[in-house]
């Protein structure tokens, strides 16, 4: 064989061998880095899970790295499913009443739902309780301002059925979208006293006195969870479902006040 030929056959070896190195390369196992996750978890829920589900949220993204969520969108529940309805890409919805549900069902927007919570309502007063109210009925006095949810909004409606349970009438200074602007407000001195939930009382903290009325048990919020139907990453939205309603789960709930199902 003459150098000429041999260097043509040592090129058109390296050749062959670069060309079956780039196969296996095709063909290997991706890396970690190279596996692509599943889009973030769209959720939306109700101003009054605003505590309770970041948390929930931190510790189903420890325990399941793979899903990935974005921020959580809380607003009033009416205010939620009216998006929703609209065409919101959403996952996974959680809202404060069963009712405000409603719509979202009608409109073939979500899966059956399922309630993963309660909660009933308290009077918030400032620390210390310095206009001395004591149950329901001090809320009628003119010399109070008082701050309610509007009654198309899940506090509204609870509020409302306890109010007229105990045969009280109240003039609210404002209505508001939803608990979280009533627990401001109240916080805020701009009002004397507020109906919210008992778990918005305790996440306030010292900065916020609750009251228990004495027919609470009137109005219990029974809270609903579903997947969307059109959600963009639904095995994910049903395994942030399901860690809602394990036992580690519910037992993040009942530290911020929530009632079992």
């Amino acid at each position: 064989m003459t150098r000429q030929h041999r260097l043509a056959a040592t090129v058109a070896g390296a050749a062959a061998t670069a060309l079956l190195l780039a196969g296996c390369a095709n063909t290997a196992t991706p890396t970690e880095d190279d596996r692509t996750t599943a889009p973030p978890l769209v959720i939306f829920a109700a101003a009054s899970l605003q505590e309770s589900f970041d948390e929930l949220a931190q510790d189903f993204t420890a325990e399941h790295p793979e899903y990935p969520v974005d921020p959580i969108v809380y607003d009033g529940s009416q205010a939620l499913a009216t998006q929703i309805v609209d065409g919101a890409s959403v996952d996974v919805i959680a809202f404060a009443n069963e009712p405000s549900f409603e719509p979202v069902a009608d409109a073939d927007a979500a899966e059956a739902s399922t309630i993963f919570a309660t909660n009933t309502l308290q009077i918030a007063v400032a620390p210390g309780n310095p206009k001395g109210i004591d149950d329901l009925a001090d809320l009628a006095s003119d010399d109070l301002s008082v701050v309610l949810c509007a009654p198309e909004v899940p506090c509204g409606t609870a509020s409302h059925t306890l109010l007229d349970d105990a045969g009280v009438e109240v003039t609210p200074v404002s209505e508001e979208t939803n608990v979280t602007s009533v627990v401001t407000r109240v916080k805020n001195g701009e009002a004397d006293a507020g109906l919210v939930y008992a778990t918005d009382v305790a996440a306030a903290g010292e900065a916020l006195e609750g009251i228990t009325p004495a027919n609470a048990d009137a109005a219990v919020n029974r809270y609903p969870i579903a997947v969307s139907t059109n959600a963009p990453s639904p095995d994910a939205a049903q395994a942030f479902v399901d860690y809602v309603l394990s036992d580690a789960g519910q037992k993040i709930l009942a530290r911020y006040g929530f009632g079992q199902p």
